[in-house]
C-alpha cells in the first residue's frame, strides 16, 4: 500500500511541474486555480500515507490514545492550504480585472484534461480514508446542494442515474468536473470571440468552488482537534448515561466528559461514585459494558461512598453522662505567669504582640481539658443530674487556682463558683457583665 502511494506521489509532482510550465505558456489563471487541485491531490496521497503509518502504530506510555490525532491535522492542514491558494487565485484574478492580459489556447485544453485524467484516477485507485470518512461527515458545501437539486430533477426523468447523484456526489469528483467545465467554457469563448476576461470569470469561480468544498472539512477536522462533542452522538451519550445512573449499587454518575479522538473514534472519562458494599469490579464491568458502544477509549474512576455520618444515640442515657461530679478534671498548668494576666478577666491586659490570626490571647488556648470517666456510678432516676454539686476548696487548692490570684479566681474550665440556675450569680454586691 505504501509503494503505491509514493508511485502516485511521484506521478503527481510530475503532472504538477508540466502543468505550472503550460500555466506559464497560457498566461491563464484558471489554468492555475484548476492545478492547484493537483497540488491539492499531493496534499491527500500526504495523508494517506500519515493514515497508513498511524494504522501501524501502538498507543505508547508518552502518546496513551495512540496517534490518531495525525491523520486529522493533516486533513486540517490540507484543507486550510488549498483555501488559501484559493484566496491568492481571488487576489491575482482582481488585479487582472484592471488590466487583462492575452490568453494563449495551445496548451489550454491539454492541460485541462491532463489534470481531469489525474485527478479522476488518483480518486478512484488510492482508498483515501480520512478524506473519505471527511466528506462523508461535514456538512454539505454549497456546490453539492446545487447539484443535488439539479440531480433530483434530472432523476425524476432518468430514475436509473439516482445511484450516481444522489443522495450526494463526491466533493473531490464534483469538483474536478466543475473546474474542467468552467476551462472548456472559457476555451471555446476565447477561440470564438477572444474574450479574454471568461479567464479571469472562470479562475474566480474555481476558486469560489474549492473555497467552498473545503471549508466545511476544515470546519469539521478543526472541531476535532478542538476536543468537541460529535451533536449526533450527544442524545445517545444522555441515554447511556442515564442507563449507567440506574444500575445496582451506582449512586452518582458525574465529571463525565466526551471527545472526538479520531475519525470514527471516541474517547471519555467518568467518575462513578458507589454504595460501600457494592462490587467495584462488577460495577466497573457493567458501566464499560454500557459506554462501549459509543465510546472506544474510556476511562472510568469508581469510587465508595465515604460520607461519615454522626450516629445517633438511642435508648436511655447513662447515669454518669452530662453530671461534671462524675468526672474528674485533671488541672492544667498556667501558661503565662500572674504578671501579664488581669485579676479581674484573667486575660493579659497588654499583649506584647498582635495576636495571631484566628485565636485568641486567652489562657489555656489551643489546649483541651482533659476530662476522664469515673467508673463509679451513682444511682438516679433519671440519670441526669440538675442539682449543683458545690467544689471544695482542696480540690481547687491542688492546681486550678492561679497562683497569686486566690482560690476564687480560677481556670474557667474549672467551673468556679458555678452558678446553681441558669442566670443566678453568687457574687453579691458585684454587678452583671
Amino acid at each position: 500500500m505504501s509503494w503505491k502511494i509514493l508511485l502516485f506521489g511521484v506521478i503527481n509532482l510530475t503532472c504538477t511541474g508540466f502543468l505550472l510550465m503550460w500555466c506559464s505558456s497560457t498566461n491563464s489563471i484558471a489554468l492555475t486555480a484548476y492545478t492547484y487541485l493537483t497540488i491539492f491531490d499531493l496534499f491527500s496521497l500526504i495523508t494517506c500515507l500519515i493514515s497508513y503509518w498511524v494504522m501501524m502504530r501502538k498507543p505508547s506510555p508518552v502518546y496513551s490514545f495512540g496517534f490518531e490525532r495525525l491523520e486529522v491535522l493533516a486533513v486540517f492542514a490540507s484543507t486550510v492550504l488549498a483555501q488559501l491558494g484559493a484566496l491568492f487565485i481571488l487576489k491575482e484574478s482582481a488585479e487582472r480585472f484592471l488590466e487583462q492580459p492575452e490568453i494563449h489556447t495551445g496548451r489550454l485544453l491539454v492541460g485541462t484534461f491532463v489534470a481531469l485524467s489525474f485527478n479522476l484516477f488518483t480518486m478512484l485507485s488510492v482508498r483515501n480514508k480520512p478524506f473519505a470518512y471527511v466528506s462523508e461527515a461535514a456538512s454539505t458545501s454549497w456546490l453539492q446542494e446545487h447539484v443535488a437539486d439539479l440531480s433530483r430533477s434530472l432523476c425524476g426523468i432518468i430514475p436509473g442515474l439516482s445511484s450516481i447523484f444522489l443522495p450526494r456526489m463526491n466533493p473531490f469528483v464534483l469538483i474536478d468536473l466543475a473546474g474542467a467545465f468552467a476551462l472548456c467554457i472559457t476555451y471555446m469563448l476565447i477561440e470564438i470571440n477572444n474574450y479574454f476576461a471568461v479567464d479571469t470569470a472562470s479562475a474566480i469561480a474555481i476558486a469560489l468552488m474549492t473555497f467552498g468544498t473545503m471549508y466545511p472539512m476544515s470546519v469539521y477536522s478543526g472541531k476535532v482537534l478542538l476536543q468537541t462533542t460529535p451533536p449526533h452522538v450527544i442524545g445517545q451519550l444522555d441515554k447511556l448515561i442515564r442507563e449507567v445512573s440506574t444500575l445496582d449499587g451506582v449512586l452518582e454518575v458525574r465529571n463525565e466528559h466526551f471527545w472526538t479522538l479520531g475519525f470514527g473514534s471516541l474517547a471519555g472519562s467518568v467518575h462513578v461514585r458507589i454504595r460501600r458494599d457494592a462490587n467495584e469490579q462488577m460495577v466497573l464491568a457493567h458501566v464499560t459494558n454500557r459506554l462501549y458502544t459509543l465510546v472506544s477509549t474510556l476511562t472510568v474512576q469508581i469510587f465508595k461512598d465515604d460520607w461519615i455520618r454522626p450516629a445517633l444515640l438511642s435508648g436511655p442515657v447513662a447515669a454518669n453522662v452530662l453530671n461534671f461530679s462524675d468526672h474528674h478534671i485533671i488541672p492544667m498548668p498556667p501558661l503565662k505567669g500572674t504578671d501579664d494576666s488581669n485579676p479581674v478577666t484573667s486575660t493579659p491586659a497588654k499583649p506584647s504582640s498582635p495576636p495571631p490570626e484566628f485565636s485568641f490571647n486567652t489562657p489555656g488556648k489551643n489546649v483541651s481539658p482533659v476530662i476522664l470517666l469515673n467508673t463509679q456510678t451513682r444511682p438516679s432516676g433519671l440519670g441526669l443530674n440538675h442539682g449543683h454539686t458545690p467544689y471544695s476548696s482542696s480540690l481547687l487548692n491542688q492546681g486550678l487556682g492561679i497562683p497569686g490570684i486566690g482560690v476564687t479566681q480560677g481556670f474557667r474550665t474549672g467551673f468556679t463558683n458555678m452558678p446553681s440556675r441558669y442566670g443566678a450569680n453568687n457574687r453579691t454586691g458585684q454587678p452583671r457583665p
